[in-house]
Order: C-alpha cells, then sequence, then structure tokens
C-alpha cells in the first residue's frame, strides 16, 4: 500500500478564533492518510493541545544554531519540546524573499534531523529558469547541496520528505499537470538515488503548488508522487479534509 500525505503549510495565516473554527469544520474520520499542518509558530501549541491526534504539528521554518544570541529565532529543539513533529525547510517564500541559500539550507536540515524532528525539504524552479530549459540542473543542484552530508541511516522511517514546488504554481492559480510533475518526481527520484546515493530508501515526495480538492487526484495517482504540500486549500477546513480523504481513497488502491 502506497502511503499518502497530505501537508498543510499555513504560512502567515490563521488566528485562534480562525484556528477554533477550522477544527470545529474539521472531519478525518474516514481519513487514513498521513495529516500534518504547519501553522504560524506561536500557534503550534495550540494545535498540538487541541488538533486530532492523528494530526502531525510542524514548523514552518527553524535557526541553522542550537541556541545562542539570535533574537527572533525558534530553535529546533523549542519546536520539538512543543510537541512538533516535523519543519518545512526551504520553501521558495524563505528562499526568495530571506535569501536562503543551499548552505544555510543544508545546516538547518543537520539541525533538524539531530534534535529528533523530521524535515519537508522543498525545490523547485523558478518561471524564468523554466522558461530557460534549466529545471532539472536547479533542482539537481538544490538536492544535492542542500542535502549534503545526510546519510541513509538518518533518513529511515519518513523522517526526510521532498516536497516539489513549481515556483510559477505557488499561489498564482497555475498548476503542473499530472504529467509534468510526474517527470519531475521521477528526477528527483533518480537524483536521490543516484547522486546521493539512497537507492535503498524510499524518500515520500509531495507536490506543491496551487493544490485544490479538484486537481488532487490526478496528481495524487501518479506513480512518484507520494502526498501534496498545500497552502491556501489547507486553510479551510472543507477544502482540506476533502483532500485527506482523495489521497485516503488512493492510498487504498
Amino acid at each position: 500500500m502506497k502511503k499518502q500525505y497530505i501537508v498543510g503549510n499555513w504560512k502567515m495565516n490563521q488566528d485562534l478564533e480562525s484556528i477554533k473554527s477550522f477544527f470545529a469544520d474539521l472531519d478525518l474520520s474516514e481519513s487514513s492518510c498521513e495529516t500534518w499542518i504547519s501553522p504560524q509558530a506561536l500557534h503550534i501549541q495550540t494545535l498540538v493541545n487541541d488538533s486530532p491526534k492523528t494530526l502531525q504539528v510542524g514548523g514552518q521554518n527553524i535557526c541553522e544554531a542550537t541556541s545562542g544570541a539570535y533574537t527572533g529565532e525558534t530553535s529546533a529543539k523549542a519546536l520539538k519540546d512543543m510537541g512538533a513533529t516535523f519543519c518545512l525547510i526551504g520553501h521558495s517564500e524563505r528562499r526568495s524573499l530571506f535569501q536562503e541559500d543551499d548552505d544555510l539550507l543544508n545546516k538547518k536540515v543537520h539541525q533538524a534531523l539531530s534534535c529528533g524532528l523530521k524535515v519537508i525539504f522543498c525545490v523547485g524552479e523558478t518561471l524564468q529558469e523554466r522558461n530557460q530549459g534549466i529545471t532539472e540542473s536547479v533542482i539537481k543542484s538544490q538536492l544535492i547541496e542542500g542535502l549534503e552530508a545526510i546519510g541513509p541511516a538518518q533518513i529511515a522511517n519518513d523522517t526526510l520528505l521532498i516536497a516539489y514546488e513549481p515556483v510559477w504554481a505557488i499561489g498564482t492559480g497555475e498548476v503542473a499537470t499530472p504529467e509534468q510533475a510526474q517527470a519531475i518526481h521521477h528526477f528527483i527520484r533518480n537524483t536521490l538515488a543516484f547522486d546521493l546515493d539512497w537507492r535503498d530508501k524510499q524518500v515520500p515526495l509531495l507536490y506543491g503548488g496551487s493544490v485544490k480538492p479538484g486537481n488532487a487526484e490526478g496528481l495524487l495517482c501518479q506513480k512518484d508522487i507520494d502526498g501534496a504540500l498545500v497552502g491556501g486549500a489547507s486553510l479551510k477546513a472543507t477544502d482540506y479534509s476533502r483532500l485527506a480523504s482523495i489521497a485516503s481513497s488512493l492510498q487504498k488502491n
């Protein structure tokens, strides 16, 4: 059976009242897939305390340092202490808005794994890079440099997931066709196997980029796509519940 993941990235959205409404309307009673959500850091404890036990809660970012004089940053250990189980690293908005490069992201991956957090490592090309025909070289570089010195023993039991997010499809309403997404996910799987020498590891691969209930099934049924990293649609309990239902039905097939 192929395990499916529905991961919601709430970004800098939701307040306590909307979170309360979200969980009042959320229905995961028929869901058998992995359901994960990354809220704002201030709301992690609320979700840990009040969300269904089947829901894993994570962070959207961590500091590369273990501790120290880093005003405004959040450590991996602090996330773990709050009950978070995973963290997003390398999201395109962190790369573009905060100029996080592959060297910094590699340090964050090591930091998260060393503290016992699972990692969703994000990669993807911009529209300009896509138009230049360098999508594969960009993604290969992000993977090799961002995951440098990560050994196979560190990625057992879904401790590391890869999310492919074509930057041109995030928040734009555009979405890669299932065939386009599958081709890149297959390329990522080969890069992990042959460039990083992870041949014996089945790393879950997620697609992220304007995923909605209306287009999810076509994406999730692809051979090398194991789930979705969802932005806007994860803010609505009905949409998130529907995505979990779709993923669960495919998981059973």
